[in-house]
């Protein structure tokens, strides 16, 4: 068990020293443009299916109680390191690249929008964020100011071309967001598909939504019942965005310091947050789900009772439905999975103490 655990813990750190030569290694081939590219690949290839081999055999090891669950954990971590060291170093250059998309085929043709140096890498993550934070404010400054003016100037009945360029600038922000996450996951990130689904979902409706005739005698006030919900969930959704922007980046700098994420990883949903954080923003993003849920079911309310017959309101409702049931699936997926890892150290953590 001893010479197991040393032989083990020996290559851990011979994968550790590795991956610190090859990060040196692909720096300096990125200085000098040698010929050494392909070499280079290649090692980067082999280390990486050796992390990926150890990892394997701490299992291993763990499950037939070769191993203590300490030096277990400590190994983990050690090879959770060493492959950041190489993913979020110039060595990740060198990893084969992800394919793109048909949104950005569609969109710029078939042009490689990989960046080959990391710093380029992080000043487009660094621009994503810029825009996530400025988009938020206007997410919550924009409904309120035509919520303001509903009530003020417009007596309950707001006129058409305000609205519309709002569900413009919508389908600008989430063409925007939905173009840069799909560059941000080409070169490394680690957004979850679903969430850039959903911004193709938003943009779908938003478009359609230019096409709606949302100001109609007599009855301007009850048509527009839902346009007002959906513009207070719209400032709900601002709110959440400014948090998520404050609270949780400040927790992924921490993770990332610490070895235990990317640093082409971004924020998304509800990852990267802490018990306490989790505890403020939780309720606030499943109150915005059953909310945006809420909206959908009472468009289709008024669509199927006759009150409102456009086919745009039927589909308005059915998309509105399935964004909030897919948010709130992915949302509890994700929190599932958090669940299940501090579980997991907890028991890592009592059988060490307990041996």
């Amino acid at each position: 068990m001893d010479e197991s655990a040393k032989k083990l813990e020996d290559q851990v750190r011979l994968a550790v020293y590795q991956a610190r030569e090859l990060q040196e290694a692909a720096s300096s081939l990125i200085a000098k443009f040698s010929i050494e590219e392909q070499s280079i690949r290649q090692r980067v290839s082999s280390l990486d299916s050796t992390l990926h081999r150890l990892r394997s055999s701490i299992d291993s090891h763990l499950r037939q109680k070769l191993l203590h669950p300490q030096l277990s954990s400590k190994l983990e971590e050690e090879l959770q390191r060493a492959r950041c060291t190489m993913v979020d170093g110039d060595t990740s250059s060198f990893f084969p690249s992800r394919p793109q998309g048909r949104f950005l085929k569609m969109l710029i043709g078939p042009v490689n929008v990989r960046a080959t140096r990391k710093d380029l890498q992080l000043k487009f993550k660094e621009e994503y964020n810029n825009y996530r934070d400025k988009t938020a404010l206007l997410f919550l400054v924009f409904p309120a100011i035509l919520l303001i003016l509903r009530s003020w100037m417009w007596k309950g009945c707001m006129p058409n071309f305000p609205v519309q360029l709002y569900q413009a600038w919508l389908l600008f922000l989430y063409t925007g967001l939905a173009l840069r996450e799909n560059i941000l996951q080409v070169n490394g990130s680690d957004i979850c598909s679903w969430w850039i689904h959903h911004h193709y979902c938003a943009m779908v409706m938003t478009l359609v939504s230019l096409t709606w005739e949302i100001k109609g005698e007599p009855n301007c006030v009850k048509k527009q019942r839902c346009v007002q919900l959906f513009l207070q969930w719209a400032m709900m959704q601002g709110v959440a965005m400014l948090l998520q922007n404050r609270y949780q980046r400040q927790r992924l700098y921490t993770r990332i310091a610490l070895g235990k994420a990317k640093r082409m990883d971004v924020v998304w949903g509800e990852t990267a947050g802490v018990a306490g954080q989790l505890l403020l923003l939780c309720p606030i993003l499943f109150i915005l789900q059953g909310c945006e849920a809420y909206v959908g079911i009472s468009l289709l309310r008024t669509a199927f009772t006759m009150e409102i017959s456009e086919w745009q309101v039927i589909f308005f409702g059915v998309l509105l439905v399935f964004m909030a049931v897919g948010n709130f699936v992915y949302t509890v997926k994700t929190l599932l999975i958090k669940s299940r890892f501090k579980a997991k150290m907890k028991r890592a953590k009592s059988k060490a103490e307990m041996d």
